[in-house]
């Protein structure tokens, strides 16, 4: 069993190592060959950032949960993020420090998704045990408020303060300023760092609050630690790209049904290498199939909230 595991671990690092070269290399043009590798090993650099991220948090996430259909971007954060974008322009103009500033505006959005989630997060675990589908709908009833409140502001916005926030409604791995990728890189590694040291902590967290409690967790820490770290990675990689909703829960489903084992030492890494070969293929066939006339997260959005769709009624009928 245990070989098995590893032997299917190693099949897809293999599977990521050819689908990332797959990305660097095919389809460019020779005679602008340092012009296009740059640009294509920025975004390459950006994907394993941004799918690092997102496939940690939503293993910790449903970790905690103990559902594998629920995730960060599922209960609002996305729309959180636009909102994050819209009111400073709104408000300030697009011209305003706090939108031409790209450290500023990075700062504002974290800020305010962190507190959005850590809020967000606090309520659902400590009011009460609600069921899957009850926290479903206080996810998409959040999402629709703050979405309906940001589609509102950009009818009554100018056209150039429009045209200003359009471009961050979708993931873009075009557009990054190297010194907010280091940063940011710097502490999305921190943090998956520090998720790898305590990931015996998350298999004893899926046995429950009572058995984790009987084997020594000190539950309410544990489980707020790691709120803040799934609030921290989403949070980042989200405002250093933009929204990829269902990226996650396509991901850590397809990692379960690969690996076939509870155990996060292998659903961990198996998330993680899924997200990285989900935005190279994806980026792949954005830049070359399509010419970069639409978005990544779209092509994610599509097959993720699809499957998501298979789930909830694949769900239902196994209840």
């Amino acid at each position: 069993m245990q070989m098995t595991l590893n032997k299917k671990l190693c099949a897809l690092i293999g599977v990521t190592v050819i689908a990332a070269l797959f990305y660097l290399f095919v389809g460019l043009d020779y005679e602008i060959f340092d012009y296009q590798f740059q640009s294509r090993f920025r975004k390459f650099i950006l994907i394993i950032l941004v799918g690092g991220a997102i496939g940690t948090s939503v293993v910790v996430f449903q970790a905690i949960t103990r559902n594998r259909l629920l995730t960060p971007s599922i209960m609002g954060l996305d729309s959180v993020y636009l909102f994050a974008k819209v009111i400073p322009i709104f408000l300030l103009g697009a011209q305003s420090q706090f939108v031409t500033n790209i450290y500023l505006n990075f700062a504002l959005t974290l800020v305010g998704m962190v507190l959005f989630a850590l809020i967000l997060f606090q309520f659902m675990f400590k009011v009460g045990n609600f069921s899957v589908y009850f926290i479903l709908l206080v996810g998409v009833i959040l999402g629709t408020f703050f979405r309906s409140i940001t589609s509102f502001i950009q009818l009554i916005m100018d056209p150039d303060s429009f045209l200003a926030v359009q471009s961050a409604m979708f993931a873009n791995f075009d557009a990054s300023n190297s010194n907010l990728v280091i940063g940011s890189a710097i502490l999305l590694c921190t943090l998956v760092i520090v998720i790898i040291v305590i990931l015996p902590y998350l298999d004893v967290l899926l046995l429950g609050r009572a058995q984790a409690m009987n084997l020594g967790v000190i539950y309410s820490r544990v489980t707020r630690l790691l709120l803040i770290l799934v609030a921290l990675l989403v949070s980042i990689s989200t405002a250093l790209v933009g929204p990829i909703t269902f990226l996650g829960l396509l991901t850590v489903n397809l990692a379960h049904e690969f690996m076939k084992t509870f155990q996060h030492k292998y659903i961990l890494p198996a998330t993680i290498l899924m997200g990285w070969i989900s935005l190279f293929v994806a980026q792949w066939i954005v830049e070359n199939l399509f010419e970069a006339t639409t978005e990544v997260s779209l092509i994610i959005d599509l097959i993720g909230g699809s499957y998501f769709i298979y789930l909830l009624i694949k769900r239902r009928n196994t209840n």
